[in-house]
């Protein structure tokens, strides 16, 4: 590490000083422009024992300053301080192309320098054995993961060469609530002098697993010393706060230009220089007043979220008669007994990966869209209007294009299927291109612009949360509880969970029963993965 002598600085996280003698890392008025501002006039120092969370909208410049910080990237303005040999393990959202016919412990062990991997090529075995690889998993090659499984490789795969700093880019996309707490355990055990640096919209997960909040925001960009939920709270109060005093020195700056206009209308007929100079003096101050104003912060929309309720007279939307959810060659996963979905019920599946809750969801969709017969144990009601999206949003189709999907399927004009697809967040230059090339956000919002028109009163979800970020999970929460809408649902997002849940029924041991809250499945999770 660089010598230098200790320093203190006061940071906005706290108010209070904060030492930076162990500072690693410092960010003075780092910026970056690509068409517009994603960030300006960042000042930062990362140190040992920080677990730093970042915080921006999809697109809005996350991963940008990851790579900055990695030295992948050049600012547009200010700079970046690192000290001497300072190594930084950099974790990017997706596997890179050339590694995917490699095997997984192949990947992790061609991370090491080319002089060391026979030497110590036993490191690679203690990192998967610290993230608990089973051993049947290290030669399979990278295509065959899972998702979640690739993320771990590409961790482990940075973490072998021993970082200073670790850098991680949306690290729980993919993963189930067990490999989830299978991270947050393994990051809550590393050396507390390795700064860790997470970009993600999981908010139970860096509640979890940081200790400092950014806000990254293109002017500027607050930074607190808390873990999110406690420093979101803490800034929608200085939001709050910041535009209240706004709208107050408005107010005072427009009576203070009233009074001198007044002022210099009667100073025009008397022929006051003593009012002409007041009324110089009141339009001075309310200018000052303006110039020093600052309004509040207001986020750029991805893109809205509505959904819609058509309703239905039928209390009981679903009966299931001892249903069975059975893999496709007849094993059984579990019965479900004698339950009902009723208007109003929001139930959330509880259950590990692999105990059928995306079966059993498809099977439901089966019994709604098909004729009743065909799923016998499952009865609908008539008048059960269906709107699903599943995790691989196939609902909309990648070689489509949005226009020509919103136009064809709602029989909507030309100009109402742009507007209708401007405000979901695709922009006029990205509507007559395919749907595969729109970013996983504007697909996933898309999605939910195909639910609202189809305008259903039942809504089956697998995963709805993934690619949307805090903004949007937010906004799916507040119209799920807006409508009252009926829905089924799966997900890994404990705080969407939490937010729209009234029942939940959980799978284990091939049975499917009801519980009173999600809180003693997620600890269960938790204390088995540690």
């Amino acid at each position: 590490m660089a010598a230098g002598a200790p320093s203190k600085c006061t940071e906005p996280d706290s108010g209070k000083t904060r030492e930076i003698d162990m500072a690693l890392i410092s960010l003075k008025s780092l910026g970056v422009t690509m068409s517009a501002p994603l960030f300006s006039n960042l000042d930062l120092t990362i140190a040992a024992g920080d677990r730093l969370g970042i915080i921006a909208a999809n697109g809005r410049g996350k991963s940008t300053l990851l790579r900055c910080l990695a030295g992948e990237f050049e600012p547009t303005t200010g700079g970046i301080t690192r000290s001497r040999g300072l190594r930084i393990g950099h974790v990017e959202q997706s596997v890179p192309e050339a590694l995917l016919d490699r095997g997984f412990h192949q990947v992790v062990a061609d991370a090491l320098p080319a002089e060391q991997r026979d030497s110590e090529l036993w490191r690679v075995d203690v990192v998967l054995d610290s993230l608990d690889v089973p051993e049947d998993m290290r030669g399979r090659p990278m295509r065959a993961l899972s998702g979640g499984w690739q993320r771990l490789a590409l961790i482990a795969r940075v973490w072998v060469t021993d970082p200073d700093v670790l850098l991680l880019d949306e690290p729980t996309n993919h993963l189930d609530l067990a490999k989830i707490g299978q991270l947050e355990s393994w990051l809550n055990a590393l050396p507390r002098e390795v700064p860790v640096i997470i970009a993600s919209h999981d908010r139970a997960f860096l509640d979890v697993t940081t200790n400092r909040t950014l806000f990254l925001r293109p002017e500027e960009s607050p930074v607190f010393a808390l873990p999110y939920s406690r420093a979101r709270q803490t800034l929608d109060e200085l939001d709050a706060s910041t535009a209240r005093k706004f709208e107050r020195d408005m107010k005072v700056a427009q009576q203070l230009r009233r009074q001198a206009a007044k002022l210099n209308n009667i100073g025009i007929n008397s022929g006051s220089d003593l009012l002409t100079v007041k009324t110089r003096q009141l339009k001075g101050r309310a200018e000052k007043l303006e110039d020093a104003a600052v309004a509040a912060h207001r986020e750029r929309s991805a893109g809205a979220i509505r959904l819609a309720n058509r309703g239905t007279h039928a209390k009981v939307l679903i009966t299931l008669d001892d249903a069975t959810v059975e893999t496709p060659d007849g094993t059984l996963l579990f019965r479900t007994g004698k339950r009902h979905i009723c208007q109003g019920d929001r139930i959330v599946l509880l259950g590990r990966n692999g105990v059928g809750k995306s079966r059993f969801i498809s099977m439901i969709r089966a019994a709604a869209i098909a004729e009743p017969e065909t799923v016998q144990s499952v009865k609908v009601t008539p008048s059960t209007v269906l709107g699903q999206s599943d995790q691989a949003l196939s609902g909309i189709s990648s070689d489509d294009t949005p226009l020509a999907m919103v136009s064809r399927r709602f029989e909507v004009g030309e100009q109402r299927a742009r507007s209708l697809l401007a405000g979901a967040g695709v922009a006029i230059e990205m509507q007559e291109k395919k749907i595969g090339a729109l970013s996983g956000g504007q697909r996933s919002r898309l999605m939910m612009l195909v639910l609202r028109l189809i305008n259903p009163n039942f809504y089956l979800l697998d995963e709805p949360t993934n690619h949307l970020d805090i903004d949007g999970q937010e906004a799916l929460e507040e119209e799920l509880l807006k409508h009252q809408a009926s829905c089924l649902l799966a997900s890994h997002d404990r705080s969407f969970i939490r937010a729209v849940g009234n029942r939940f029924w959980l799978i284990e041991k091939r049975r499917l029963t009801e519980v009173d809250s999600p809180e003693a499945f997620f600890r269960s999770v938790a204390e088995t993965e540690r």
